[in-house]
């Protein structure tokens, strides 16, 4: 086995994830409380279903492509799904989420960028746990002044960096860029 546990959960990328896009309707939009909640329950079971059989945690760049939430000239079709079934269009959605957006829900983290040539952007970030550690303990022992780093991270090119370097369109993992926190 692997010396990273494989987090069977997802929640807190999604949970990331759906927060953000939530607070767009919530933010620009004529989108009452009741609405936000349900679209926001709504993607967050839509995303847990899709992405049942694409979870890495061991591998998180794996799949990253398939989890990428993108809206371009055309909406992602789970945002789409989520706003139908709170009796959004295809087109109220375009006026209430940003026109160029890609947004990453990868094991460990979810990012985001708004336009094509935008700064890719941290929501959430987590340290995956050795075996047998609980989430909190490893959290605390990845980020004392040991230095000790997780061999996950240290092992490969991150996804993030393969954007960078290679043009990836699904980015994921370690790399030193703008934070975004609430």
């Amino acid at each position: 086995m692997h010396t990273l546990c494989a987090r069977g959960t997802m929640k807190p990328e999604i949970n990331a994830a759906v927060g953000f896009l939530s607070r767009f309707l919530r933010v620009k939009g004529h989108v009452n409380d009741r609405q936000v909640q349900t679209f926001s329950q709504s993607l967050q079971d839509i995303l847990s279903e899709q992405y049942k059989h694409h979870w890495f945690p061991d591998r998180p760049c794996k799949g990253s492509g398939y989890r990428c939430i993108r809206i371009n000239h055309k909406m992602d079709p789970l945002v789409g799904q989520a706003g139908q079934r709170i009796g959004l269009t295809i087109q109220q959605l375009y006026l209430l989420l940003p026109s160029e957006l890609t947004l990453w829900v990868d094991p460990f983290e979810v990012s985001y960028r708004i336009g094509e040539d935008g700064s890719i952007c941290v929501l959430y970030e987590s340290q995956p746990s050795p075996v047998g550690m609980p989430m909190s303990a490893a959290s605390s022992s990845s980020s004392g002044s040991s230095g000790a780093v997780s061999p996950l991270v240290d092992s490969h090119i991150s996804c993030k960096e393969e954007l960078m370097v290679l043009g990836r369109t699904s980015p994921s993992k370690a790399y030193n860029m703008m934070t975004v926190s609430s």
